[in-house]
């Protein structure tokens, strides 16, 4: 059993690295940004805290609505491969339908979601934010907001590289819009080489203009590979009705999905930033460590995900069983050495994200980090769980137990502690652990039995 667990894993690990190692260094890009934020002081890293949890929740649902595109393409991949010779140029033919469908549903949803972030950033003094945090955040969000459409551009170009298993320069491009967002940041944050001093506006810029550069280097390395090029097809006028109208069935409950959680750590900034500056500087510096550890989920989730679809579509069912343990197994092993370090060296973990001399917000994020420990366990097997479904095209079943596990278990769960038994800032996260592990342990359960169902299904289909 080991020697199968060791080999799967190796088998996992050929998708699931490059895409996390992708993962890990997109999310270097709001790493800098919230670094840069915490040199300007406790106020500016709160209000950039709520400009980018508000463009982060918008972000997340918009690359939902897009997911879906790579198990599209790994399966049609796998049934041109299947078919032979006869069956190559409809399978490329079917690739390029869904890749200009796929834009097409971009668009739309950057420009709504640049609109709708706009709105949402002059609603904040309403929902409860501290005025001055609140200007601060809305001078970020102008600046964040044109940024949402380049930014699901390249999320569709990456699952079209992801679905034809072909995501290595991707991995390279991540890499270096790191060093140039650090160096845009710099100049415009600080004011240097004769620009003027921008402060929160120039974080928001610098990454906006490193996710349109990200999406010109995506395509024009695709349109310089063999494979890649004949199928990457942006005639957005050409979008097929049909494969829109699939991509949005399996799109939408996606973006809902990731949205639930989104907003469930959005709506827990909101509590968090009652609790006052301190508080929610500690919880942006926090949420800022969950979400790099993530990444790490996120990756295995992508390759799960992908090959639960080839799989599938190979009629593989043994096999689609075994990626669930192995993607879990891998997780458990990484979460356990990052909660060994949160624990032995909090003070090290938070250095780069909180001011020496805020002490009280330090104090509250070394009890948060206590907390997050055990939470991040059940935060990367939901996101597992949710993308073995989707490699099932079961995307409706993860929203409605996301619906449970994060608002009908957790959040009840989060005020109860963090206000009713005045535990404040760590009752609001002891909550967030309790609606992810209610989702972790649902969606996974929900696998099992639709993938038996599955198996069982054709087995009665062959014998007949």
């Amino acid at each position: 059993m080991l020697t199968t667990l060791l080999r799967d894993s190796r088998a996992l690990a050929t998708l699931a690295v490059p895409l996390i190692l992708t993962q890990l260094a997109q999310v270097a890009l709001t790493t800098t940004d919230t670094v840069m934020m915490g040199f300007l002081g406790t106020q500016e890293l709160a209000a950039g805290g709520l400009a980018i949890v508000i463009f982060n929740q918008l972000r997340t649902m918009g690359v939902g609505l897009v997911t879906s595109v790579g198990n599209q393409i790994a399966a049609a991949g796998a049934r041109a491969e299947q078919a032979g010779q006869d069956g190559q140029g409809q399978g490329r033919e079917e690739v390029r339908g869904i890749v200009r469908a796929s834009m097409a549903l971009a668009t739309l949803a950057g420009i709504a979601g640049a609109v709708l972030m706009i709105l949402i950033g002059q609603a904040l003094p309403w929902l409860g934010q501290d005025a001055a945090v609140a200007h601060r955040a809305q001078t970020m969000i102008f600046a964040l907001a044109p940024g949402l459409l380049p930014c699901l551009w390249f999320q569709v170009i990456r699952q079209f590289t992801v679905g034809m298993r072909r995501p290595q320069a991707l991995l390279q491009i991540t890499i270096a819009s790191v060093a140039v967002n650090a160096g845009l940041n710099w100049i415009l944050v600080h004011g240097t080489w004769g620009l003027p001093r921008m402060g929160l506006t120039g974080v928001g810029l610098a990454t906006s203009s490193v996710y349109l550069l990200t999406f010109v280097a995506l395509y024009l390395s695709a349109k310089r590979d063999t494979t890649l090029a004949p199928l990457l097809s942006l005639d957005l006028m050409k979008a097929d009705p049909a494969i829109l109208k699939r991509l949005l069935r399996l799109g939408i409950p996606i973006a809902a999905t990731y949205g639930s959680e989104a907003g469930f750590f959005s709506l827990t900034a909101l509590m968090a930033g009652s609790f006052g500056p301190a508080a929610l500087a500690a919880h942006t510096a926090v949420n800022q460590l969950v979400y790099i550890v993530f990444q790490v989920a996120v990756g295995l989730s992508h390759a799960a995900s992908i090959n639960v679809s080839r799989e599938l579509a190979l009629g593989r069912y043994d096999d689609a069983r075994r990626i669930k343990n192995t993607a879990l197994a891998c997780a458990g092993a990484v979460m356990t050495v990052v909660g060994v370090l949160y624990l032995a060296l909090p003070q090290l973990v938070l250095a780069p994200f909180l001011e020496s001399g805020s002490d009280k917000a330090l104090t509250i994020a070394g009890h948060l980090l206590t907390v997050t420990a055990f939470l991040q366990f059940f935060d990367c097997a939901q996101n597992i769980g949710v993308g073995l479904l989707r490699g099932l095209d079961d995307t409706k079943s993860g929203f409605r137990i996301t619906l449970i596990g994060y608002w009908a278990v957790g959040l009840p769960a989060a005020w109860l502690l963090a206000y009713a038994l005045d535990l404040e800032a760590v009752g609001l996260w002891l909550g967030l652990l309790t609606g992810l592990a209610t989702t972790a342990i649902l969606l996974l359960r929900r696998y099992s039995a639709s993938l038996t169902a599955r198996a069982d299904n054709r087995t009665s289909v062959t014998a007949a």
